[in-house]
């Protein structure tokens, strides 16, 4: 259980629903209540796919490569802890997503769904979450679900998201943002050091 629970707070780190409330609000502003209410809800669905996407075959097209797992577990971890850095130290994802947005008419898919939900930093998160090396079908399945939980709860934040900005502020939901950045930089780093510690165990 207490597995189950971190896992489904990292995934929440790393794909910082709190951070896509302000990039929604943006790209959503032109809108009537109604088509924003369809905006959140197809946006979360098409992130899930995209990352259900990468968990399926993400590792066989990194394997396809030549990749190994050392390597992978290195490389993945450098990734999530710049893209955790451009989190905690940069304008923040909101900020920075909010200034992509030149197609008003098109917001859907691009920046809320992509890359504000299914993130760069979500995508390598669930690749390294589905190692196929080091999780069984059942555990990957079980991320899996946890993914969908995470992008479902993503998805009930969009909904209410004018209520929640006007609670906590756009300051409140920096901080929050920059947070689930130190978060997200704490497991990159226990990943490259996992990388590092196989690879040289294996010489």
């Amino acid at each position: 259980m207490v597995e189950i629970l971190t896992k489904i707070f990292f995934i929440f780190a790393v794909i910082d629903p709190i951070g896509s409330v302000p990039v929604y609000l943006e790209a959503t502003k032109e809108f009537d209540l109604a088509h924003k209410k369809k905006i959140a809800i197809r946006a979360s669905i098409i992130a899930f796919f995209i990352l259900l996407f990468f968990i399926v075959i993400g590792q066989l097209i990194l394997e396809g490569m030549s990749v190994s797992l050392d390597a992978f577990q290195i490389s993945g971890g450098v990734i999530l802890f710049l893209f955790a850095l451009t989190m905690i130290f940069g304008d923040g994802k909101p900020e920075d997503e909010k200034n992509k947005i030149t197609d008003y008419k098109h917001v859907t898919t691009f920046p809320i769904a992509i890359p504000s939900i299914a993130s760069p930093g979500a995508i390598m998160a669930v690749v390294l979450l589905t190692d196929n090396h080091l999780y069984s079908i059942e555990q990957q399945t079980l991320t899996t679900i946890l993914v969908l939980i995470v992008i479902g709860i993503t998805c009930l934040i969009l909904l209410m998201a004018s209520h929640l900005q006007a609670r906590i502020g756009s300051y409140g939901i920096t901080v929050i943002s920059k947070i689930m950045g130190l978060i997200l930089a704490s497991y990159a780093v226990q990943s490259i050091l996992s990388g590092i510690a196989s690879y040289f165990a294996n010489v």
